[in-house]
């Protein structure tokens, strides 16, 4: 493994019963690893759980909002939490085990070519476990509807496991990214190519959550759908 100095930024939002499981895994993947987690005032108490677990483990560590304020404000406050610290790599995980956090390891060694690990379920030797084909067309539709109309060639746009060198987002403005949720993702992989960064995709097994209940909504997927547009038309 390169030299290295991780964070792994982590929004949740009602994940009481991921969050314990979740932690041991990461930190046994990557124990080089800090990990921030974001709770927005999670009602089922993570947020207090998370508080309990950073007081017997240093390498976590919590950062509390009043409210859900959406999965794109949640990476934006854990970047910028990072970037005041001498981290030299910042991943966004899910807090749902969606993403294997034994990926972790192979998203970091990409960043030795590239700037921008992306795990992908989309490309060779990716894939997905639990979802019904009705999801899965929807998924990677809607990748292809991102990516044609921006006119690159990441195939999983709207991946969300990602591994960043610090210098990609110290050069951003992450005070001008527009979106919210899901098509936070997109807009934040349009933004590292426009920079001209390499963005380099890792295969994933995505695997659908098995504890607490999905974030997905309807509005979420329609601000996806229109970011690209505006991306495009330079509007955001």
């Amino acid at each position: 493994m390169l030299d290295a100095r991780p964070l792994i930024v982590i929004p949740t939002y009602n994940e009481r019963d991921n969050l314990p499981s979740l932690l041991d895994a990461v930190h046994a993947a990557m124990p080089i690893a800090d990990v921030l987690i974001v709770d927005d005032n999670s009602p089922d108490g993570t947020g207090d759980l998370a508080d309990a677990r950073s007081a017997e483990d240093g390498w976590v560590h919590v950062m509390h909002r009043e409210g859900k304020q959406g999965l794109g404000t949640a990476y934006l406050a854990g970047f910028r939490w990072g970037l005041e610290r001498p981290y030299t790599h910042i991943f966004e995980m899910d807090a749902d085990f969606s993403h294997d956090p034994r990926a972790l390891s192979a998203l970091l060694e990409a960043t030795v070519e590239a700037d921008v690990a992306l795990g992908s379920r989309w490309v060779k030797g990716g894939g997905t476990v639990g979802w019904p084909l009705k999801r899965q067309l929807l998924s990677r539709g809607g990748s292809l509807y991102a990516r044609t109309i921006l006119g690159v060639g990441v195939k999983d746009l709207t991946g969300g496991f990602k591994c960043f060198r610090r210098e990609v987002l110290e050069t951003m403005d992450l005070d001008g990214v527009a979106t919210k949720g899901y098509g936070f993702q997109i807009e934040l992989t349009w933004r590292a190519l426009q920079k001209g960064f390499d963005v380099v995709e890792v295969p994933i097994t995505f695997v659908d959550r098995v504890a607490g209940q999905s974030k997905m909504s309807g509005a979420i997927f329609r601000e996806a759908l229109t970011v690209v547009w505006k991306l495009r038309l330079g509007l955001v």
